[in-house]
């Protein structure tokens, strides 16, 4: 059997309260457990404060000042907005004293008159309760009604704490705790006492430290009832001005500030007596943000179900108020969550329970005064204090997610790589909301220093890093190309500069034959050259915006070769390590023919990679911008012995039906190569993902074409796309793929690429009826393209 010291209590209260709010909330907590009926108040009586205290005692030992200086440093040391009577009690000690050594008693007499009272008007403790469930760390009490509670299928857990380490706070905050409580048919308070620097003794064991609670004075009424936790010797330096920083920001959001006033948990403050403020959420900075994010997490009829809702207010640019609705069902939130690879299990996705968030974002150079609030800088403080998405589980605070050091989204990381528009956690107001009823396996870690890190942990953090990431980014991006960077047409504008190119030249030209004397010759030559000057600036400013369009094309042709490049990539990297193994294999075996075998293979992989190699060629950015005329069963063909190797592994069965009568077109190749590489990557990555759910699925993929106008039909039998989602897939940064492939630029530049050549790629909105699902891709060219 272990023996316990009595160290280790102080040992674990250190280690599980990791800061002073915690400790507070804690407490706090305790209070609502006990079903307060008033809330919880925390007062601060302090009369002394400890950095004063210290100082003092350290010059009243080194007994160089006189008694008096000394005695008249600590009268004026004195907090004078402390109660009356307690001043008067710490003068009186200090006016007393004959020498230096009883000042120093004095002093710690003085301080000692220092206290914090976490007050609740609840159900109490009797004599018993103090002794079986109080005084036991890890008493189990709570948790096993929680347990009961859950398995009877409550709509709320009926309490909030249920880990027992709660009065371990009280050693965080002093060295000193003293309980009254009492519950409603007791006539007296029940009391206990614990001096916690009793522990430290190294000889000590926990049994060898003896707690007792005992009768104490009469109630103040029958019917009260309550706790009062008075916590004394103070282990930190308490002031008015830290306590109001902590009531404005951590105060201010240990209950959820989103809540209406009235429905709040009643947490008051107070220092010596007088009543400080902890703010709540102003509405109308909420409502004056730029854009935001908001949506729920639902299980329904026992499939996950992502639903967000996305607002671009003002985006520091010219645009209507723009909304999005996208909504995720559990094949996309497989796709998005747990890929191929399995990062986490499917059950995850349900077993996480439902949950809120909203999240509003503030473009801070565009924030300026609100009439109920103040000027700018008031405001752009305000949003700043509040900045953070936080995480709430039954109205109260889960620590440390949205605090200033806290980037559990990764947003900030993400800023600092992405380049030009960026999202970063200070501009954002906001909260998740989850419940112990309906989270059971969100539970946090013991050192309240976040959740534990389990499957549901994972989805949960992953579901909002989709959101704000690639989700909202994106959606900002998309209506920033849609309204900031629209192509300019110069067709029109061209005609008018020369319209009124024409029209200046005549006015010229009849002003110089009525121009008589030298001047105003002059003048009509100034015109003249005036007009030329203008002409040719338009005609450098046309130039030059071609080229900007230009510039902005190959960026994008240059970016469907970056995803080329790292699709041969990973087949370079997957032929070398079946090299390897084949060479590996090849040891110490003498055999010709099984020599010669390993060999046959390893030719057969280096052919497979020299196909896909080959695919770049028409790839390059100089390439794919020259049309050619090309057969486009033969092109289709090319790519997919490219791929073979990859079917195989991956046991995809490809049922090309293409006609006999060659399509012969004149089009950019490498383009074409782009759209139809596109689509095979997407199959590939989707049918694993059936598949791992399904053993006995058989992969497919059909590809048909047909002349008049030039058409490729191309379809798999994977996880499908929603019908909601079917315009979305083709925006830049729009993706369904695990974090490590989410690319989201696939088949925004496939697109393009059939626009550049004058077609379309579009997604049928045929459903099929075996998973309700779009499958069907259609790559159509003009008839203009065709060559006979």
């Amino acid at each position: 059997m272990f023996r316990v010291t009595a160290r280790t209590v102080l040992e674990l209260g250190s280690e599980l309260i990791s800061s002073d709010i915690i400790a507070f909330y804690e407490l706090i907590k305790n209070g609502f457990d006990a079903k307060t009926k008033r809330g919880v108040e925390i007062q601060f009586n302090v009369i002394l404060r400890k950095n004063d205290y210290l100082a003092l005692t350290q010059r009243t030992a080194r007994a160089v000042e006189s008694l008096d200086s000394l005695r008249v440093a600590a009268l004026n040391s004195l907090n004078s907005d402390a109660a009356p009577e307690m001043l008067s009690k710490a003068q009186n000690a200090l006016r007393k004293v004959p020498s230096l050594s009883q000042l120093l008693n004095a002093l710690e007499e003085v301080y000692l008159l220092n206290t914090i009272v976490v007050a609740d008007t609840g159900t109490g403790m009797s004599k018993a309760d103090l002794t079986d469930a109080f005084l036991v760390l890890g008493t189990p009490s709570r948790k096993r009604e929680v347990e009961q509670a859950l398995q009877q299928g409550a709509a709320k857990s009926p309490f909030l704490g249920e880990k027992g380490i709660g009065r371990l706070s009280a050693m965080r905050l002093g060295d000193r705790l003293r309980v009254e409580t009492a519950r409603r048919d007791d006539t007296a308070f029940n009391v206990l006492d614990i001096d916690w620097s009793a522990f430290n003794d190294l000889n000590l064991m926990i049994d060898d430290i003896k707690i007792l609670p005992k009768r104490g004075a009469a109630k103040p009424d029958e019917e009260w009832s309550g706790t009062r936790i008075i916590i004394s010797h103070l282990t930190e330096d308490w002031t008015r001005q830290r306590l109001e920083r902590m009531a404005q920001y951590d105060f201010a959001r240990i209950a959820d500030p989103f809540l209406d006033q009235k429905r709040r948990p009643r947490i008051v403050l107070y220092w010596n007596g007088k009543r400080l403020t902890i703010p709540w959420m102003n509405e109308d900075l909420i409502s004056h943000a730029h854009a935001r994010a908001t949506g729920t997490y639902e299980i329904v009829d026992g499939q996950p179900q992502l639903k967000c809702r996305l607002e671009a207010i003002d985006l520091g640019f010219d645009h209507p108020k723009e909304i999005d609705e996208v909504v995720l069902a559990a094949p996309d939130l497989q796709g998005v969550l747990v890929g191929p690879s399995g990062q986490a299990p499917d059950t995850a996705l349900v077993t996480v329970g439902p949950f809120n968030f909203e999240a509003h974002w503030y473009n801070r150079r565009r924030l300026g005064a609100i009439e109920s609030i103040g000027e700018m800088k008031t405001v752009r403080e305000l949003q700043e204090r509040w900045s953070g998405i936080l995480l709430f589980r039954d109205g109260f605070r889960v620590f440390p997610y949205g605090d200033d050091e806290d980037d559990w989204l990764a947003l900030d990381r993400k800023a600092f790589r992405r380049s030009g528009y960026t999202l970063n956690k200070t501009q954002f107001i906001g909260r998740v909301e989850i419940a112990r009823a309906a989270n059971p396996q969100l539970i946090d870690q013991t050192n309240r220093e976040g959740l534990r890190e389990t499957p549901e942990q994972q989805v949960l953090v992953g579901i909002m890093q989709y959101v704000m990431q690639d989700l909202l980014f994106p959606f900002f991006k998309n209506v920033e190309r849609q309204y900031k960077q629209q192509k300019i047409d110069l067709t029109e504008a061209k005609s008018e500069v020369a319209s009124l190119e024409k029209r200046a030249k005549d006015a010229i030209k009849t002003l110089r034959s009525v121009a008589r004397e030298d001047k105003a010759r002059e003048t009509v030559d100034d015109l003249q050259q005036t007009l030329l000057e203008f002409s040719e600036f338009a005609e450098r400013a046309r130039q030059r915006i071609a080229e900007v369009e230009d510039e902005s094309r190959q960026m994008i042709e240059m970016a469907g070769v970056g995803l080329m490049v790292e699709v041969v990539a990973h087949e370079l990297a997957r032929a070398a390590e079946n090299a390897l193994e084949n060479l590996e294999a090849l040891r110490n075996k003498k055999v010709p023919e099984e020599v010669r075998a390993r060999l046959e293979s390893l030719r057969a992989e280096m052919k497979s990679l020299s196909k896909r190699v080959r695919i770049l060629d028409p790839l390059s950015v100089s390439g794919r911008q020259r049309a050619e005329l090309f057969n486009l069963q033969d092109v289709v063909t090319e790519i997919l012995e490219g791929h073979v190797g990859q079917f195989q592994r991956e046991s995809i069965i490809v049922s090309p039906d293409l006609p006999a009568t060659p399509i012969r077109v004149r089009a950019v190749k490498g383009m074409i190569v782009q759209v139809v590489e596109n689509l095979i990557s997407n199959s590939v990555y989707w049918l694993a993902m059936r598949k791992t759910r399904h053993p006995n699925f058989s992969p497919k993929i059909r590809i048909s074409m047909h002349g008049s106008p030039p058409t490729l039909i191309y379809e798999d039998n994977g996880t499908g796309i929603a019908p909601e989602n079917r315009d979305k897939i083709f925006r830049a940064f729009f993706s369904l793929k695990e974090k490590a492939k989410r690319r989201g630029l696939g088949l925004f530049i496939a697109r393009e690429c059939a626009e550049y050549n004058g077609g379309s790629l579009t997604l049928d909105d045929h459903i099929d009826h075996g998973t309700g699902r779009l499958h069907r891709f259609t790559l159509e060219l003009p008839e203009s393209t065709s060559a006979k």
